[in-house]
């Protein structure tokens, strides 16, 4: 596993400062990089899938702490238009207002996609566009794989730090309603 990644608060913020995102109204964001470490693992200049190559930071007023993540799908599967055949899902960059906390499949509290849609772009022969609701939540990935057909993951061993962040994070700006509040999700590529 490579080392955490490095981002100054100010780093970060000046990366996020293009997003115009109110920050009065938003004081929790988590922000993911695809392609972070794209020079140092995998392929050289590739964004690989089915490697924790990216990163994943939280940032409020009081912290701004990175962990190891994916925010590609673990594999290819080529399909084509909505239906069954459709191919897997690659979230596409910008800022996401649908994140709230919620259970990542019924299981374990995670940042779930459950407030709005967002647009991907899937496998096929050309890849496509689709915009939806489809579950592209931000969770614990596995020991054995990234565990994503689109959702953003975590490294195992670093999930349980951040989601006890984002939980006390949110906590503390949104009181009672943190489980209710859009926690915006800023994708960009490295």
């Amino acid at each position: 596993m490579a080392e955490k990644p490095r981002l100054s608060s100010s780093e970060l913020r000046d990366r996020l400062a293009r997003y115009n995102i109110d920050r009065a109204k938003h004081p929790l964001v988590v922000v993911g990089i695809r392609g972070y470490y794209k020079n140092s693992m995998g392929a050289p200049g590739v964004n690989d899938r089915g490697l924790y190559d990216d990163a994943l930071f939280i940032d409020s007023p009081q912290a701004t702490v990175a962990f190891n993540g994916n925010t590609d799908p673990s594999a290819y599967r080529k399909g084509k238009g909505k239906g069954a055949t459709k191919g897997m899902a690659s979230l596409n960059p910008g800022a996401w207002f649908v994140h709230k906390f919620d259970l990542h499949s019924g299981k374990y509290l995670a940042l779930c996609q459950r407030l709005g849609d967002v647009t991907v772009t899937r496998d096929g022969e050309p890849p496509y566009p689709d915009t939806g609701m489809f579950g592209i939540n931000i969770h614990k990935g596995g020991y054995n794989g990234t565990s994503s057909e689109g959702c953003q993951t975590i490294v195992p061993d670093q999930w349980d730090s951040f989601i006890a962040l984002a939980q006390d994070q949110a906590k503390r700006y949104f009181a009672d309603a943190w489980k209710k509040t859009v926690i915006p999700y800023v994708l960009m590529e490295e």
